[in-house]
């Protein structure tokens, strides 16, 4: 039995468990599990969005009278909407929200990604970036001071005078709060011409040989060849200092960045769990949805591109909807 199949079946006799024993929100034996009916309404992270759609997918399959309406504008708007009751479920980035904004908002963890690093495919240093990568020491004298304004200070090149253009995001969300938060600032101290969204970040990015900007997984990585998305190259981070890309440094496709996410080799920022938020503990509908996201919905999210929560994660998420 695989590893995958193994995590699958342990949550579902976990939820088996909580439904037997009259926790969470059981179906009606009467009504019958075919009855549940009624519109999710979900807003929030780009980061998770693409996921969210799978699962909606999958989960109108069992429950076909349930409809979903999905929108991403950031994890800021997932918070805002969710704590307004504008939607029934936010999707969030839960470490970049101080504790007072927190106030009335239930979490649960359903998945891993991660923020990148990208510049154009045609930018005049990629192939010493290749070999050398970049420091976080360098990232925040281009992001945060401002201290270095050209691609040759990056590679250590005095004959290289192309300035960087610094790329950022407008909208408040969980990808420019991470990356900040790995540079040890908050997303209003990050520099940079501001774009709305993870897509218009990567699309300025290949518009502008000299541009830098960062993306979540999915974004950077295109789904069905597995490697950056066409015009766009994904900087390796040099982690450890050594002035060397190591072999699990490089990102030359999406396999190797999430093998280095879920093995721990990539530094959390701008790793992060992504989350589910509602105003309060979750009831009825929205809370079947989101036991089942804990539970079968987990065999899409490598499907999807995303890195499983370990199955100690996904129990306290499930203990926490008792």
């Amino acid at each position: 039995m695989t590893v995958k199949l193994c995590r699958t079946v342990i949550v579902t006799l976990h939820l088996l468990c909580l439904l037997i024993t009259g926790c969470g929100q059981p179906v009606n034996e009467e009504q019958g599990e075919e009855k549940w009916k009624g519109t999710i309404t979900i807003s929030g992270a780009w980061a998770l969005y693409p996921l969210m759609i799978s699962w909606a997918d999958e989960f109108q399959k069992l429950y076909p009278d349930v409809r979903f309406d999905i929108s991403a504008g950031g994890a800021g708007k997932g918070m805002t909407d969710a704590l307004a009751n504008a939607v029934d479920i936010g999707m969030v980035s839960r470490e970049i929200y101080p504790e007072e904004i927190n106030k009335g908002a239930f979490w649960i963890p359903v998945t891993k990604d991660a923020v990148f690093l990208t510049t154009n495919a045609t930018n005049p240093v990629n192939e010493v970036l290749r070999e050398k990568g970049v420091t976080r020491e360098a990232l925040i004298g281009i992001y945060i001071t401002g201290e270095i304004t050209t691609w040759g200070q990056v590679v250590g090149r005095t004959d290289l005078t192309d300035p960087i253009h610094i790329y950022t995001r407008s909208d408040a969300a969980g990808a420019p709060a991470t990356w900040a938060a790995y540079l040890g600032g908050a997303q209003e101290d990050l520099l940079g011409i501001g774009v709305y969204g993870d897509p218009g970040l990567l699309e300025a990015v290949i518009n502008d040989p000299l541009g830098i900007g960062y993306n979540n997984l999915n974004y950077a990585f295109d789904f069905s060849t597995g490697k950056p998305v066409m015009g766009a190259f994904v900087i390796p981070i040099d982690i450890n200092g050594n002035g060397r890309v190591d072999p699990e440094e490089t990102f030359d496709t999406k396999e190797q960045a999430i093998s280095a996410v879920a093995n721990g080799l990539y530094p959390s920022p701008p790793a992060r769990e992504l989350n589910l938020v509602t105003n309060g503990k979750p009831t009825g509908l929205t809370q079947l949805f989101i036991q089942w996201v804990l539970t079968d919905g987990q065999q899409y999210v490598e499907e999807a591109g995303y890195i499983p929560l370990a199955v100690e994660r996904i129990e306290e998420g499930l203990n926490k909807l008792k």
